[in-house]
């Protein structure tokens, strides 16, 4: 089968929430998520999963209505960060040379109070269980940067549980046989971002 691991769009900025952040997209992330619906439009789609959460799911939703399909959720595609008061963007983060995002680059989620081991192993079995419920077929699943460099680094092998940075609405293709392998076929497809100031 053919598995694409869509990152979602941009989402608002939330900063010390009363509860989980868990922001819906900006009017950016919005625009985002409607190019890369146009550009998936062109391809057949038998299924589309998502996160729970609504970054995830509205970008999922542009997906799914350009394909008639309906969103499926599952609960371990979520982010590593679904409890957090707070969602500063990746590159936000970055510039600023924030704590938090040295502790990503440098392979350190515990210091996030995060248990790496048991955030990947809930992806690698949400994953699988979509790969087992659409054999030979061409799915979607919309989720985080965290879920797709957990189930990547897992069949790459890679040691690094966040080891490459996918854009908002990237597009990363997975080739998964009937027989068990799994195959990286293509990171970080953001043609449809081009020329569009997104």
């Amino acid at each position: 089968m053919d598995l694409l691991l869509v990152r979602h769009a941009e989402p608002v900025r939330i900063e010390n929430a009363e509860g989980p952040a868990d922001p819906p997209l900006s009017e950016r992330g919005v625009r985002q998520a409607a190019l890369a619906a146009g550009w998936l439009a062109g391809e057949r789609l038998d299924a589309i999963w998502a996160s729970p959460m609504r970054r995830a799911r509205q970008t999922a939703e542009a997906i799914a209505i350009a394909h008639g399909l309906d969103v499926n959720i599952d609960d371990e595609l979520a982010e590593f960060d679904r409890d957090a008061v707070s969602y500063i963007p990746f590159e936000e983060l970055r510039a600023t040379r924030d704590e938090r995002y040295k502790a990503m680059v440098e392979d350190r989620l515990q210091d996030l109070e995060v248990d790496a081991v048991a955030f990947q192993e809930g992806v690698v079995r949400a994953v699988e269980r979509v790969i087992d419920a659409n054999p030979g077929g061409k799915i979607a699943v919309v989720c985080h940067g965290g879920v797709i460099n957990a189930y990547t680094a897992h069949i790459a092998e890679v040691p690094k549980l966040l080891w490459f940075e996918p854009g908002y609405t990237s597009i990363n293709r997975v080739a998964a046989s009937r027989a068990g392998h799994r195959t990286v076929i293509g990171l970080n497809e953001v043609a449809h971002l081009r020329n569009v100031d997104l």
